[in-house]
């Protein structure tokens, strides 16, 4: 099994498993079922229709135009789906940056363009041959574009996200607490998360007074509970907003 190492801004290191031939071809097959539905949909529409009841040029002039969601398909669900298409989700499978950072627009436009490489030129020869030769398992738009395909499978624990467990009846107590931003508290609750696991309370310390001196406050609470605290009210009014 092919793995991917990404080390983010964190310094910490995340694993994701590669996928290689198989995997990508069921989901463009899928996608070629869900495309090739919409195609004859949008040709049977037009057979039955007497608004297309014209000459032959008309009528292909129209087909063409409908013909332009089924060209983009493939550029537009990534952007939208943040680097999946349909038969990706039903996969489980995602484009990502290779570095780790998020996947710009452009990303999935140099994909896209060179898909007439890849997938149209010797009848897909070049993508499958580029795929089964990679050590990434890149085809040559992943390789220009600087992206990988990886399996998003693995669910996650709530430990190893920013979202935390909180009551229905819980009670915040510090309301500025918005002031952080999602990567504040990313940071704040890994740092944490380490520290509390090895015992490590001079960290703990010196983070609850960089909490405090972000957002002007003063607390009795021990480092500990008050850490805990800061992650429950970011999560309690970052979900109630």
């Amino acid at each position: 099994m092919s793995k991917l190492a990404i080390n983010t801004a964190q310094n910490v290191n995340l694993d994701y498993k590669l996928i290689g031939l198989g995997e990508r071809m069921v989901a463009f097959l899928i996608d070629a079922i869900i495309l090739f539905t919409y195609m004859t949909i949008m040709e049977n529409l037009m057979n039955i229709s007497e608004i297309f009841d014209a000459d032959g040029w008309t009528r292909r002039g129209f087909l063409g135009l409908f013909t332009l969601p089924a060209l983009f398909y493939s550029v537009l669900c990534h952007i939208i789906f943040g680097g999946q298409t349909v038969g990706k989700m039903i996969m489980k499978i995602k484009v990502v940056r290779l570095d780790g950072s998020p996947t710009q627009w452009y990303n999935f436009m140099v994909r896209w363009m060179l898909r007439i490489v890849d997938i149209w030129f010797f009848f897909s020869s070049i993508g499958v041959l580029s795929i089964l030769l990679s050590d990434k398992k890149q085809r040559v738009g992943d390789s220009a574009a600087g992206t990988v395909v990886i399996s998003v499978m693995k669910k996650h624990k709530i430990t190893s996200t920013i979202l935390e467990d909180i009551s229905t009846d819980y009670q915040p107590v510090f309301n500025n607490v918005t002031q952080l931003t999602d990567k504040d508290v990313r940071i704040i609750k890994e740092a944490f998360t380490i520290s509390k696991k090895n015992s490590d309370y001079k960290t703990l310390t010196i983070l609850k007074k960089k909490i405090c001196d972000t957002l002007g406050i003063e607390s009795k609470l021990y480092d500990i509970q008050f850490i805990d605290t800061i992650l429950k009210d970011y999560n309690y009014y970052t979900q109630n907003m």
